[in-house]
């Protein structure tokens, strides 16, 4: 079975980790720009994250078989330096019409302060303006308050909710945001935000429409196998290959295939592996390791 993650944090992670992703069926991700672990004091730390996730971490993947796709936005967290935010929102729309860049995100609440607000109703417009899909973070504190705070926001700005992705739901909102008429996303990270067992109750209570399966693996203790984990777990719950395949595959691909960015087509046709590639001269590879070199066609051969 082939799994879409469509929230993880690939910057922090390593090769290994694409690696065990490619072999147990993870075709494409979908990395949200984030906050980093602590303050970025320069709006040049923004320009170079942004654009290491449209270049060098687009081509890492790639050297593993994976297809990469991000999103760029400014995080609530760092929307409280304003000075700082101002000077991101200015180059926010050249990011956002790069190669690759499939919604604006993840942006929303964590404190749930003035100058959040302030910054996402701004991308909230900026998003409609480009016309790219939302990804929201729903904060970790006073969760259900911030989720129910965001949608009443996004509704007050007329964007229809079938363009945004709620995320990090959990038993106490996933309601509403299904009834209101969103993407309903859930993030499986080991003791915090949503354990897998949990979730696989969810999906027999509420079904598989409009709800999404991501791993937001990243700096942290998390599991980059979290969707391919939790498909195998629904498996042995009885729950259909069908039902797993729309959680876990089609219903990102419909969340996000409104961009013009995120193709089927991008990984069912994938470009052969070819790690003597070079991207501004560098390989991923370092002295004395040998290049992955797969030949179109190869796996239909048997030697």
């Amino acid at each position: 079975m082939a799994f879409i993650d469509p929230h993880i944090h690939m910057v922090s992670r390593t090769t290994a980790d694409y690696e065990a992703m490619a072999a147990a069926g993870v075709v494409a991700v979908i990395e949200p720009a984030f906050w980093q672990g602590q303050p970025r004091t320069t709006a040049g730390s923004f320009q170079d994250y942004f654009a290491t996730l449209v270049g060098f971490e687009r081509f890492r993947a790639s050297q593993f078989g994976i297809r990469h796709y991000c999103t760029i936005g400014l995080n609530s967290k760092e929307a409280n330096n304003e000075r700082l935010a101002d000077e991101v929102m200015e180059m926010l729309p050249l990011y956002l019409t790069k190669e690759g860049v499939v919604a604006i995100g993840e942006i929303g609440f964590d404190d749930q302060t003035a100058l959040e607000e302030k910054y996402l109703r701004l991308q909230l417009e900026l998003a409609v303006e480009v016309d790219l899909p939302i990804l929201i973070h729903t904060p970790h504190r006073n969760k259900k308050r911030g989720t129910y705070r965001t949608m009443d926001i996004i509704e007050d700005l007329g964007i229809a909710p079938h363009r945004v992705v709620i995320d990090h739901n959990n038993e106490e909102t996933c309601k509403e945001v299904l009834d209101r008429g969103y993407w309903c996303a859930f993030t499986i990270y080991p003791r915090t935000k949503m354990g897998n067992e949990r979730v696989v109750e969810i999906i027999r209570q509420y079904g598989t429409e409009r709800v999404i399966i991501d791993s937001s693996a990243d700096w942290g203790v998390s599991d980059a196998l979290a969707v391919p984990k939790t498909a195998r777990l629904m498996e042995q719950a009885g729950i259909t290959n069908d039902q797993i395949e729309i959680v876990t595959y089609q219903n990102a691909l419909a969340a996000y295939s409104p961009s013009g960015q995120f193709r089927e087509e991008d990984w069912l046709n994938p470009t052969p592996v070819d790690q003597r590639t070079l991207f501004q001269g560098n390989s991923v590879l370092r002295g004395g390791q040998s290049p992955r070199v797969d030949e179109a066609g190869e796996e239909l051969i048997i030697r």
